[in-house]
């Protein structure tokens, strides 16, 4: 960092003092020289961090090239496939570098793995954009927008990207300055758009992110034309319902009828979950029915009490947290089974089957993902059901299958555990510590404490 940042620090506004000007004074030009006075401060407030995350990613990309030339002078001249898990000396440094920074800033590995990404690309490619940063001529938000863009063009064309589109970047506000950078992108790629869309729809995903009150956001990451279909499909399927049951909802404003209540924006809402969790939609008086889907499953724990009606710790949603106990009785009303975990001494599971075998019984199996929900490695958030249960104390090196020594950890920090310098130790109570290679601690807690069994 070329300059040194000051603190500063600004009193408190006394509204007493410009609520009463003295004579011949004017509280207009009190107040507009005292709001002009804070946007300016606001703005190099705003400047001196662009210059901060300037700085970060100088630190960040020397942390990289620290990183790889470690890799090359110290580890055994050996190819990827002659390495446990076909992992090379320099994806075993990448890694390392990845889970340490994530660790230490409490971040996710992939939002870590963009930032690391990123630094590289503006301290090797993008000079004149990290010097636009550093001068708070810009924001990050715009220095990651034409980072994203540059690292999908050839390296030799990211300099004429970054000076065709740096001087937008200076004057727009990140969405427009977004929109004209995926332009000009499109206009330098070499390769046909068609190639492109064929590449990137290997990544179509769906994904969830849970929201406050009991809600949730469902994201897919589509080709666009699919994307576009679903929704005018939702939006003609939402039309077609209100229409059977009064004039057509519109798309905001007030309810259609006095028998269909909801608006079309959350008649869309409920046709998409009728169609993928219910199998069929069903108008409010029960007469009418348009498409068909699947019936889908969710894991909950619910507390005994709470089917009760009783006062109890609300129940848990796999994935989510806590739900409230009506929807969980809901759950508990239609589901066609009830699978038995462990709770209260009584229940019985099996805990341990010692060095008998080596893969766990179903029962414990359920136990470990109801008590774990998640991979275990710090920071991650891949649901337990999609990760690969794991010993703590390898299975060849006498370690038992028991309650703790097993924990959930995704395919990804498996291999981290087994191809890197990071260990880990199952503590009493289902916590794991783990320490990376550069001696740094991390515990995490299972997502729920479960009693043991009787013996």
């Amino acid at each position: 960092m070329t300059a040194a940042v000051a603190a500063v620090s600004f009193a408190p506004l006394d509204a007493a003092a410009v609520s009463a000007p003295q004579a011949g004074d004017s509280l207009g030009g009190a107040l507009s020289d005292t709001m002009a006075e804070l946007i300016d401060a606001i703005v190099a407030a705003d400047q001196m961090m662009a210059s901060i995350t300037a700085y970060r990613a100088r630190l960040i990309d020397q942390a990289r090239s620290l990183s790889e030339l470690s890799a090359r002078t110290t580890a055994p001249q050996c190819s990827a496939s002659d390495r446990p898990g076909g992992w090379d000396a320099a994806t075993v440094a990448h890694r390392e570098l990845v889970t340490e920074l994530a660790c230490a800033l409490r971040l996710p590995e992939r939002s870590t793995e963009t930032l690391v990404a990123h630094s590289a690309l503006l301290a090797t490619r993008l000079p004149s954009t990290l010097d636009a940063l550093e001068k708070g001529e810009i924001s990050y938000r715009h220095a990651q927008s034409i980072a994203d863009h540059a690292a999908s063009l050839p390296e030799e064309t990211a300099g004429d990207f970054e000076t065709a589109v740096l001087p937008a970047a200076r004057t727009l506000t990140v969405a427009r300055f977004e929109r004209a950078a995926r332009v000009q992108r499109e206009r330098m790629h070499p390769e046909s758009i068609e190639a492109r869309h064929t590449a990137s729809a290997v990544d179509r995903s769906v994904s969830v992110t849970p929201a406050r009150d009991g809600m949730a956001w469902l994201s897919a990451y589509l080709p666009a034309a699919d994307a576009i279909a679903i929704h005018n499909r939702l939006w003609d399927l939402a039309g077609s319902l209100a229409s059977k049951t009064g004039s057509p909802a519109n798309k905001t404003g007030s309810p259609t009828s006095k028998t269909e209540q909801r608006t079309r924006t959350q008649l869309m809402s409920d046709v998409l979950v009728d169609l993928l969790v219910d199998g069929e939609i069903v108008s409010p008086d029960g007469q009418h029915s348009i498409g068909g889907g699947i019936r889908a499953t969710v894991m909950v724990t619910v507390p005994v009490l709470a089917l009760l009606g009783l006062d109890s710790p609300p129940a848990t949603l796999e994935g989510f947290g806590p739900i409230d106990a009506r929807i969980a009785r809901e759950l508990a009303a239609t589901a066609p089974g009830f699978t038995r975990i462990l709770t209260h001494p009584e229940t019985g599971a099996v805990l341990s089957v010692g060095r008998d075998r080596y893969s766990p019984p179903v029962d414990l199996r359920r136990y470990l993902r109801v008590r774990d929900e998640t991979c275990r490695f710090p920071g991650c958030g891949r649901l337990a059901g999609n990760c690969d249960l794991d010993h703590t104390v390898d299975w060849q090196t006498r370690g038992p299958t028991d309650h703790d020594n097993l924990a959930h950890l995704c395919p990804g920090h498996h291999h981290v555990k087994h191809h890197t310098r990071w260990s880990v130790e199952q503590l009493d109570g289902g916590v794991l510590q783990w320490t990376s290679p550069l001696g740094r601690t991390y515990l995490t807690n299972p997502a729920l404490r479960i009693g043991s069994a009787a013996a």
